[in-house]
Parts: structure tokens; sequence; C-alpha cells
């Protein structure tokens, strides 16, 4: 069993750790994704990169490393829930610092580049308990497209994740263990957007969704009003 263990985590860190973002930009543009905005691989900035679709499919795949993982921690391990929980995080793990991205800074430091984990994080959810796509998946587009912040549409999947195994667990005697995964999960993400929490502390993060078009909107009609000052001046 033990060596089922270590053999399963291995796999499921290296599926997480493969960079379909950086691969599929670079089939459709032949730019490094992680010369691209934030430097993440994940379906976010690949979409910046390389338009929706490219996203989309990034986003698909990454999400399907963490389900993969959870599926052959259940095929060989079938009695043990820990190994679903463990599997799922290290695809995470894997995804947000790649074995396949080492990179060495200017002073010397080795550093693992990846994405900030949403996709395989939810695409873990997904295999522990199906149903709760249906959940996770409306209410961060929601979230995505009215708050506005795709850091914030992150970190709250793993939270809704939480509150659905919670329920599960209490009301419907699904294994607790399955709530750690939520737990586990908000820590992976929140340390991923560290960057991007201190940008919502402070007001500057990128503001994308409905609050997006309305500063835009309201900029153009404020650029407006001033030609129109200056030229009736």
């Amino acid at each position: 069993m033990i060596f089922r263990v270590i053999l399963i985590s291995a796999i499921s860190y290296l599926l997480g750790s493969i960079p379909f973002g950086l691969i599929l930009v670079k089939l459709r543009t032949g730019k490094d994704l992680r010369q691209i905005e934030s430097g993440r691989t994940g379906g976010t900035n690949a979409g910046r990169a390389a338009g929706f679709w490219v996203g989309f499919l990034t986003a698909l795949f990454d999400g399907l490393k963490a389900a993969v993982a959870v599926w052959i921690a259940r095929a060989f391990l079938p009695n043990l829930i820990w190994m679903e929980i463990i599997a799922p995080l290290l695809a995470v793990l894997g995804h947000n610092y790649s074995i396949f991205l080492i990179e060495r800074s200017e002073n010397g430091k080795v550093r693992l580049r990846g994405g900030a984990g949403g996709a395989p994080f939810v695409g873990g959810a997904f295999s522990i308990w199906q149903p709760s796509l249906l959940i996770i998946v409306p209410i961060g587009a929601f979230i995505l497209y009215f708050i506005g912040y795709a850091s914030v549409t992150t970190l709250s999947t793993a939270l809704i994740a939480t509150i659905i195994f919670t329920i599960r667990s209490i009301w419907f005697g699904a294994p607790w263990q399955y709530i750690l995964y939520g737990v586990i999960g908000e820590v992976l993400l929140a340390w991923a957007l560290r960057p991007n929490i201190r940008r919502l502390l402070n007001g500057t993060e990128r503001l994308v969704g409905l609050r997006a078009k309305r500063l835009q909107t309201s900029s153009k009609n404020g650029n407006h009003s001033s030609s129109s000052s200056v030229s009736s001046s």
C-alpha cells in the first residue's frame, strides 16, 4: 500500500504540473505565456493572451488534471478516502508549482512557475462529488461577472466547496474528510494569490465583467464631456 500511495502521489503532482496554458498559447500564438500579463499559466491568463477558447480549453484541461488524479486514487486505493483528498491537492500544488517550469531568477534563486490553482481545484471537487460542478461554476461565474475580480472568483471556489462538503457531511452522511479538501485547497489558492490579495487590499486589482464595462463606459463619457467642454470654449 505504501508503494501505491507514493506512486499515486507522484503521478498526481506530475499530472498537475503539465502546463496546458503554456502549451496551448504557444501553439496558438507562438508566445510564451510566462511573459504575458500575470505570467501565470492558468485559464485566466491564457484567455488574455490568446482569446476565450484557448482560456476555456486551458481551464478544462487543468480541471481534468485533478479529476484524473482522484479517479486514479479511487481505482488503485478504493478504500482510502485520504488519497481522494491528497491526490487532487497534489495536482493543485503541481499546477501552481510545476516541476516542468523551473526558473532561476537574477539573484540565483530557483523557483517553480505555474497558475493559481482554481481550475484544478474545481476539477478535484467535481471528481469527489460530481454535482458540485453544477453549484461551484454558476456561482463562480456570477461572482466573476458582477463582483469583477478573477482572484476573488478563484478563492470563492474553495469556500463554496467547503460549504458543500460540510452540508453533505452533516446532513447526508458523506465523509467528513472531504471538508478538508476545501479548507486545505483554500490555503493553497490564497498562498498562490498573495500578490492579487495585496492588490485587492490597496484597490489596484484588475476589474473584469460588468463593473469593468461600467468603468470603461464612465471613462468614455467623461472623456467625451471633457472634449465637448474644450470644443465649446
